[in-house]
């Protein structure tokens, strides 16, 4: 099998349309959906069979999480965006690739899946991070079931010790770095950064006899089980961080959503907003690329001609139609880290807080 450089090819609404009815669009969903399927009414602790595989994924993450701490943020106190320390940590990421990767992957394959895999991690020039890039990690997995280095054997691992690993280092990028949010404030009122907790954790829950959607609302029942599944766990992360007021003024999508009866309507309408919101958003999947193992031969290559001053690439493919490219909302308007907002009112008063902190 020949390997290639993924490459971007969606551009415009047209392209994107090309995108959810082809084969990759499947291939990805199809993965998604089969993995929210083998974590239903399993804990993150629940003893689970991991292949020597999945174990040299997880020490891979343990290997880049330990960088963390050999990295430390620089002096940056008097702004509340992304830490240029960030950078460096990427570029050790970008260098280390063929070690990391060199017992796991055929050699010849990790060009292409190492592109996902350093996405994965947030965008080195804007210092921030978001749905599209948790995207890139699914994707980077996907590759590993098409190289054969998984299988449909490993999905309850993939995402209760692989995929929760790669969340615990995600954050402790956010919080060491205030790696800004890529995007505006959270968009649907779950999580500045990430969806697929709240998809697998839903699904977790499915059956649970004691804790309903509106358990979120219950501090107890949050401290008590927030380590066992990742829905708890979200909701943790965000009452630690917007303290200032309840999740009705800062969250009021899962304030919503915890009016649902059972968890099984909430997983329900957790896959429908995945595939609306985030795989069916333009300014989440222009970024998106495709190489030989996740396939796409729609859309129209292209190169990233500049980047605006929000950091999101305007490319120089172009439309018949104007209406037919759609640009993020958040265009020109930096969006600071809540992390580093409340990291800021705690080391002075002279910071105004933000609206959704």
């Amino acid at each position: 099998m020949s390997f290639s450089i993924p490459t971007k090819r969606i551009a415009t609404k047209a392209h994107l349309d090309e995108f959810l009815h082809s084969s990759a669009y499947e291939d990805y969903i199809g993965y998604i959906e089969r993995l929210n399927d083998a974590v239903k009414n399993l804990k993150i602790d629940s003893t689970i069979e991991m292949s020597n595989n999945v174990t040299s994924i997880v020490n891979i993450l343990d290997t880049i999480s330990g960088w963390i701490d050999e990295i430390p943020p620089v002096e940056n106190s008097k702004s509340r965006f992304g830490n240029p320390a960030f950078r460096t940590f990427y570029d050790r990421l970008e260098k280390s690739i063929g070690t990391l990767f060199n017992e796991l992957i055929p050699k010849e394959a990790i060009p292409e899946v190492a592109v996902y895999f350093c996405e994965s991690f947030g965008n080195r020039t804007r210092i921030d991070y978001g749905t599209g890039h948790e995207a890139n990690f699914m994707a980077w997995l996907l590759c590993l079931e098409k190289l054969k280095v998984i299988d449909s054997k490993d999905d309850a691992a993939v995402v209760l010790r692989v995929f929760v690993r790669y969340i615990q280092v995600m954050r402790r990028l956010q919080f060491q770095y205030w790696l800004e949010p890529a995007g505006s404030h959270g968009v649907w009122g779950l999580d500045d950064y990430h969806f697929l907790p709240f998809l697998f954790g839903s699904a977790q829950l499915l059956d649970h006899k004691y804790i309903k959607p509106k358990s979120i609302h219950d501090q107890d029942v949050v401290e008590q089980f927030y380590k066992s599944y990742m829905y708890l766990g979200c909701i943790h992360f965000i009452n630690n961080i917007k303290t200032s007021a309840t999740l009705r003024w800062h969250s009021p999508m899962l304030d919503d959503i915890s009016a649902c009866k059972t968890w099984a309507k909430v997983n329900q309408g957790m896959m429908k907003m995945y595939k609306a919101e985030v795989l069916g958003k333009l300014p989440i999947m222009q970024h998106f690329m495709f190489g030989s193992l996740i396939h796409f031969t729609g859309g129209e290559a292209f190169t990233d001609n500049h980047e605006e001053s929000c950091g999101h690439v305007h490319t120089t493919v172009e439309s018949d139609n104007n209406a037919d490219r759609e640009y993020p909302e958040c265009c020109g308007i930096p969006v600071p880290s809540a992390i580093a907002a409340a990291a800021a009112s705690k080391r002075t008063s002279n910071f105004r807080p933000l609206p959704f902190d």
